[in-house]
């Protein structure tokens, strides 16, 4: 059972990207370092609520 998740950069909390994950394999929030626009460089991305 694949859920959408939608990343948020912890920096300018800018909602960048939107992921699929799967919910009985990763029941916490993901946290993965990816390139943000608006800051220009990588970045830790959380997953928002």
């Amino acid at each position: 059972m694949r859920e959408k998740a939608i990343l948020i950069c912890e920096e300018c909390l800018s909602r960048n990207y939107i992921v699929s994950k799967n919910k009985t394999n990763n029941p916490d929030r993901l946290v993965i370092k990816k390139f943000c626009k608006k800051c220009n460089k990588h970045t830790i991305h959380k997953e928002t609520k």
